[in-house]
């Protein structure tokens, strides 16, 4: 059809962000190209869930084992696509892969296998109830550009080894990590059909929501997620959204302010701030305000900007220009406002069109751009608080809800007050690194999205669970069945009496007519 001509004609390009290199051009996925790979995903499912769970971890196990050899070649993939330091693409991106992996490797079986149901009712302990964890079928994952191979490759390893197929549509802006991925799962034993990638833009995601898929793992922006969710509602599709977030970090009057400043700075500027994790609103207690903002503001001066494949470098370029036009906006407003810039505050045209210095702001307020809406660039605007209870109520003044960092010395005080934070995660002296632990669910509340991924959680999206429920007397005719009659009834009010009465305090008096409810007549 002519609008799926036209989309298949368009061309996508990869792009290193640090010097503006094309590295490859991609001819766009139509309709009918992501159509056709939900079609070959869906007659390769059954035989992948077929394999069993311990087969399908063997080939996880391989996976890893590649990835490993490989981390090096792939960290430097991430880089030239993604723009990210080594060090980073290695620690965020590779080092979380590999984790994932060991995680599955490890407990899918044990999460995955039929679960046992006990019964406490006494007039059904003649049966055994188990749950029984099914593979959707086919599960599409519409993955970002800020960490193109950590969240893809987490969120299709669970899907995987829980015996689904999936069809991967990856940002635009990097598609190469994802083939890579694609290469390294292949070579491990993951047939083709069963994982596969569709290059191309926005339109590309759009087919695949609209495909026969039997789930939808998406991260990205609040506005893509709403949409989403609305078609989604109309077919009744189950969905995962990652939303982003605007996460705030406490930093309380008994904190260490040299730890807490280096903790900011890193959690701003770790991906050049282009992370849903990252420290985009900070908090200080009014007595440490003055030390705190000069600490950020001095070691975010020593900063190393440049290209990712430096070894030295500390905050690559930032993706695209687009991005870098809602970053300078955001500051230009806080500054009109009566922010002050203490640090970076604008472009380094001599590094490259896509670079912007590492900025700090001081004497931020919500009545700004910056303390609202998700920057998602390298910035880090600081704000004072007088107590507990103002930092609390800054912290839940927004309508993200994905993470939360509070400083403390005392983590007693900071579970605390963690536990009054609305976000999906509140990690108590450390920032971002949530992300990197496998056990952990990752995910928001509010705006930030629905659904979880990493972890059993993350396991659990990747299935159906069936209640198999099996009598034990198949030749017995049971006691609830037609026939019923006054003295049924009566013999049922016993029955209450007897298993209930005692529990809620009540004498016995009726138990004695429950025992003539089994030798009744029945039709």
């Amino acid at each position: 059809m002519a609008t799926d001509l036209q989309i298949a004609v368009r061309k996508v390009s990869s792009q290193n962000p640090a010097t503006g290199e094309v590295l490859r051009e991609f001819d766009c996925a139509g309709e009918s190209d992501v159509w056709a790979a939900v079609s070959r995903a869906r007659a390769a499912q059954s035989g992948w869930a077929e394999l069993g769970v311990r087969r399908r971890i063997a080939v996880i196990r391989e996976f890893q084992q590649r990835l490993y050899a490989r981390k090096s070649e792939i960290a430097a993939v991430i880089t030239r696509e993604a723009g990210k330091p080594l060090a980073e693409a290695l620690v965020t991106e590779v080092l979380v892969v590999l984790d994932a992996a060991r995680f599955l490797i490890d407990n899918a079986w044990g999460l995955l296998r039929d679960e046992p149901v006990p019964h406490g009712n006494l007039i059904t302990k003649l049966k055994s109830g188990r749950l029984v964890r099914e593979p959707h079928g086919v599960v599409g994952i519409i993955s970002p550009w800020n960490y193109p191979f950590s969240i893809p490759a987490t969120e299709t390893l669970a899907a995987l080894v829980a015996g689904n197929a999936v069809v991967l549509k990856p940002s635009e802006l990097t598609p190469l990590v994802a083939l890579e991925l694609a290469s390294l799962l292949h070579a491990a034993g993951v047939p083709e059909a069963v994982f596969q990638v569709v290059v191309g833009e926005g339109a590309a995601g759009a087919a695949l929501l609209r495909s026969p898929i039997d789930k939808l793992v998406f991260t990205g922006s609040v506005a893509t997620g709403k949409r989403i969710a609305v078609a989604a509602a109309e077919r009744l599709l189950p969905v995962v959204l990652e939303l982003g977030g605007k996460d705030p970090m406490l930093v309380l009057d008994d904190a260490d302010v040299d730890v807490a400043s280096s903790a900011a700075v890193w959690g701003a500027f770790v991906n050049a701030g282009q992370a849903c994790l990252s420290v985009e609103r900070c908090y200080v207690h009014r007595s440490l305000y003055a030390p705190f903002v000069e600490a950020c503001a001095e070691k975010t001066r020593k900063l190393r900007v440049g290209n990712g494949m430096e070894p030295h470098t500390d905050v690559g370029p930032m993706i695209q220009e687009r991005q870098l036009r809602i970053v300078e906006a955001h500051v230009e407003d806080a500054q009109a406002r009566g922010a002050r810039i203490l640090a970076g505050g604008a472009r380094l045209r001599e590094l490259g069109a896509n670079f912007y210095a590492p900025t700090v702001l001081a004497d931020v307020t919500h009545e700004m751009r910056i303390m609202r809406e998700e920057t998602f660039g390298p910035v880090l605007p600081v704000m004072a608080f007088d107590d507990d209870e103002e930092a609390v109520r800054l912290a839940n003044d927004s309508e993200y809800g994905l993470a939360a960092s509070v400083w403390t010395s005392d983590p007693a005080r900071g579970e605390r007050l963690g536990r009054r934070i609305h976000t999906g995660t509140v990690m108590v002296n450390d920032v971002i690194s949530c992300f990197g632990i496998s056990e952990a669910p990752h995910g928001g509340v509010k705006a930030s999205g629905i659904g979880r991924t990493h972890g059993r959680w993350g396991l659990d999206e990747m299935v159906r669970v069936k209640y198999l429920d099996t009598d034990r007397m198949p030749g017995m005719k049971k006691v609830w069945w037609h026939g019923y009659g006054e003295s049924f009834t009566r013999q049922m009010e016993g029955f209450l009496d007897m298993q209930f009465g005692r529990r809620l305090g009540v004498r016995l008096r009726g138990a004695v007519r429950a025992a003539g409810v089994f030798g009744r007549k029945q039709l």
